[in-house]
């Protein structure tokens, strides 16, 4: 019999103005939290950040993020982080914040709360940072030893981010159910180090039908500064259906061809879950999927705004030796292309990017 695991945060909590309340969260885990969140999250949080750590009596230390997740700005951090004594971690924002706050967190041995001010990756919850160069390419993914000690989802801030940034997270999640459902048929080894469990497998699953049904609500409500049902529901895919998905139902083509986009500089305004999106379309067309699963995902992606064509990911003018390297990237030894239940090579890959540019067309 194989091992299978399901990894997931000690704890989930998701609701109206929950920010406000960190300083109650981590007193159970700390004495002077670290707080990290770059600029624009620091002028949106500090005041409520402060009060809430006023109220109880503790105090925090709070630095700037500057932008990217990558080993030069963790061992930044890192170093202020031990300098200062402090004993907890403290990640507010984005996608690359969280998972600085989490490398920060495993290389000092310090419990992690996440706060995300965005529904736009499933990160938040996974034993993993994405750790990329300081000009923004893929470096590598930095498995963690530990989920986060919580993650904190505060639905009023969420609702108010920019409506791109949510579309993104349901860009993200479409591929959790497709990447679970290859790593279930070739077993492979998932990001939670065993075989998938057939809660991960549900959840992703429920992932993908949270997203059909309420993802386009959930758009409108954004674009009305509103939380509803509906937009709940998809906070929660997003994050925690998505993060317990991927990380333990497993990754496979999508994100792999996620990662060879990044070295096209036409791609670098993309957020992760919109080129992570069209990874979905290039899987499918790999796996050569039926039409009608195809057109389903084809169909959604316009409904909420995500990238079906190379020239809707910025790419003008679709050169060979561009989508060559994005193909070779895509197929560099470890990546989780070689999750899919068949062999897979680089020609695999450029047919499969070129094949679903053609049929995104057709809906054009």
């Amino acid at each position: 019999m194989t091992t299978k695991i399901v990894a997931s945060p000690s704890k989930y909590i998701q609701g109206n103005e929950e920010l406000a309340k960190v300083g109650n969260h981590t007193r159970d885990f700390g004495k002077l939290p670290f707080v990290i969140a770059d600029d624009f999250v620091m002028s949106l949080t500090k005041d409520i950040i402060e009060k809430s750590y006023k109220d109880n009596g503790s105090n925090f230390v709070m630095e700037k993020f500057n932008g990217e997740c990558s080993k030069v700005e963790i061992n930044r951090l890192k170093e202020i982080c031990r300098g200062k004594s402090c004993d907890i971690v403290v990640g507010i924002g984005g996608g690359k914040t969280l998972d600085t706050a989490k490398a920060i967190a495993h290389y000092l041995n310090l419990p992690v709360i996440i706060a995300p001010t965005i529904a736009s990756t499933d990160a938040p919850c996974s034993a993993l940072s994405v750790i990329y160069t300081e000009e923004g390419e893929f470096d590598e993914y930095l498995l963690l030893p530990k989920n986060p000690t919580m993650v904190l989802m505060d639905t009023k801030i969420i609702a108010a981010a920019p409506v791109r940034l949510l579309v993104a997270g349901m860009g993200d999640a479409l591929a959790t159910y497709f990447e679970a459902r290859a790593c279930k048929q070739s077993n492979a080894i998932t990001m939670a180090g065993a075989h998938s469990t057939e809660a991960s497998y549900a959840l992703a699953e429920l992932c993908y039908n949270t997203l059909m049904t309420d993802g386009l609500k959930a758009k409108l409500a954004a674009e009305s500064k509103v939380s509803n049902l509906s937009l709940e529901k998809i906070i929660e895919a997003n994050t925690y259906l998505s993060g317990i998905g991927f990380e333990s139902g497993g990754l496979a083509g999508a994100h792999a061809i996620h990662n060879g986009f990044t070295v096209l500089e036409e791609c670098h305004h993309l957020y992760h879950g919109e080129k992570v999106a069209f990874g979905t379309i290039a899987q499918l067309a790999l796996e050569n999927a039926p039409m009608e699963e195809i057109d389903e995902v084809i169909e959604f992606c316009i409904d909420v705004g995500l990238p079906i064509t190379l020239e809707d990911m910025g790419i003008k003018e679709v050169k060979e030796d561009d989508i060559r390297k994005v193909a070779k990237a895509s197929t560099a030894e470890g990546e989780t292309i070689y999750n899919m239940p068949f062999p897979v090579t680089e020609d695999d890959v450029y047919a499969a990017i070129l094949t679903a540019d053609k049929i995104g067309r057709l809906y054009k």
